[in-house]
């Protein structure tokens, strides 16, 4: 072994950067979905309805994006952000969740391309940015319930 080479033992900031991005990621899509649930200060799921039937229906008269894609999307986002957040949080097959949550925010951004929201673009691209960190750094992932 030359005087020259680089360690081999994995480097612990690296390893809480990723815990970091990932505890970041989790708790913001987990409360992202659960907002989604929310009406009048109530969390229920008839509330979660009108909201998402409302978010639909808003994207549509706003933009070319049909009616049934909207309410499509707007019925499974809350439950996705909700799973996905949950999975990321604890450490449940961590690079596909990543991948899978950067796939999600772009197809959110993409729905606020459509109706021309500027500053929500804005803010999704930071959370891809964050995804996408979370990806390179995804090798450094310690603390996990199982690998992947």
């Amino acid at each position: 072994m030359s005087e020259n080479s680089t360690p081999t033992t994995p480097r612990c900031e690296y390893t809480y950067a990723f815990l970091i991005i990932r505890l970041w990621l989790g708790l913001r899509a987990v409360l992202a979905g659960l907002e989604k649930f929310e009406s009048k200060g109530n969390y229920s799921f008839v509330g979660y309805y009108e909201n998402m039937k409302r978010m639909a229906t808003g994207i549509t008269g706003a933009s070319f994006l049909p009616l049934w894609s909207t309410k499509l999307f707007a019925a499974s986002i809350g439950y996705i952000l909700i799973t996905l957040g949950v999975a990321l949080l604890v450490g449940f097959k961590t690079r596909c969740t990543l991948f899978f949550m950067g796939l999600t925010y772009v197809a959110l951004s993409f729905g606020l391309m459509a109706v021309q929201e500027s500053d929500g673009v804005a803010w999704l691209g930071m959370h891809v940015a964050l995804v996408a960190g979370g990806l390179v750094l995804v090798q450094h992932n310690r603390y996990t319930l199982s690998r992947g």
